[in-house]
């Protein structure tokens, strides 16, 4: 009779992610089908038959063509530079969090949170728009420079290449920190207050816990972002690197998944992007692998 229950019961709670598990076959899985393109010679809008069957060429592409090597490289550049920034300021949301939970003013708390927040729910078409009318050369900062006299041409902020991965990082953290934070303030409101209240009794500062307590407690959350940002180091997104691309900034700022894209809406291009896509999901899948096993090492478990 248990037996029965507990099998009823474990049915009901399949039940209630059965819809989740659909919704990802759709939108994950499924679009998997398309991987065959890799293995044709297509160029929509044709039906696809075994006359353009080619095999494995668009993968030797890659490796045979030293136009198409020269590219690639460049563009793994890109997208190991960008992510690799990104990784390296990985801390500053966490520090952020520390430092938003420090504050004492519950009004001013909530509004510091929300308009840090409120960013990552904008478009980056509407961020583009933000920073064009702020750095473009008839923008806000161009015209204060030049009627203090400080320049006596526009500066082009969006039309150079200079700094132009600092510059693509700090768009990105301005648009994400104050979310990214949230998964941090959670983990700090997790802390037992016991601990900080022990360490004011035992005459610690507001420092002091910071740097003794509350860090340490947050690690374990820190740790699992980092490595789930190492299994999508590949992963930078297009839609940034689209908006804010042009003909001055564009060998710099063509990060992988805008590479991919540029080739399939370009002329017979389609199945290169496709399996340059397959190649990026397997490198991603060795990283996830990789980077489980590492926390397996170093914390004792997995985060899959």
């Amino acid at each position: 009779m248990v037996n029965k229950k507990k099998k009823w019961r474990g049915f009901q709670e399949f039940l209630y992610i059965l819809p989740f598990l659909i919704i990802v076959a759709i939108f994950s899985y499924y679009p998997l089908y398309g991987w065959v393109y890799a293995f044709f010679d297509y160029k929509p809008p044709k039906p696809l038959s075994m006359d353009l069957f080619v095999g494995f060429k668009w993968f030797k592409t890659m490796v045979e063509n030293p136009v198409k090597v020269k590219q690639i490289l460049g563009v793994l550049r890109n997208t190991f530079a960008i992510s690799g920034l990104s990784l390296l300021f990985s801390w500053f949301p966490m520090i952020f969090a520390v430092f938003l939970n420090e504050i004492k003013c519950v009004p001013f708390k909530k509004f510091v949170q929300t308009v840090t927040t409120i960013p990552n729910f904008i478009s980056w078409v509407l961020v583009f728009s933000i920073a064009y009318s702020v750095f473009s050369s008839t923008g806000v900062i161009n015209s204060i420079l030049m009627e203090l006299g400080v320049t006596t041409e526009p500066i082009m902020f969006l039309k150079s290449a200079e700094h132009v991965y600092f510059k693509q990082w700090l768009w990105l953290t301005w648009k994400n920190a104050g979310w990214a934070a949230i998964m941090y303030i959670a983990a700090i409101t997790g802390i037992d207050e016991e601990l900080t209240e022990a360490a004011r009794v035992d005459g610690a500062n507001r420092m002091q816990i910071i740097r003794h307590i509350t860090i340490p407690s947050i690690l374990p959350t820190y740790f699992v972002i980092v490595m789930l940002n190492l299994a999508n180091f590949l992963t930078n997104g297009m839609e940034q690197f689209y908006v804010f691309a042009n003909s001055f900034n564009k060998e710099y700022i063509q990060v992988l998944d805008l590479y991919v894209y540029n080739l399939a809406m370009g002329s017979g291009g389609y199945s290169l992007s496709v399996a340059i896509s397959i190649l990026k999901t397997v490198v991603s899948i060795v990283l996830l692998t990789a980077t489980n096993k590492f926390s397996k090492l170093v914390r004792g478990e997995g985060f899959i």
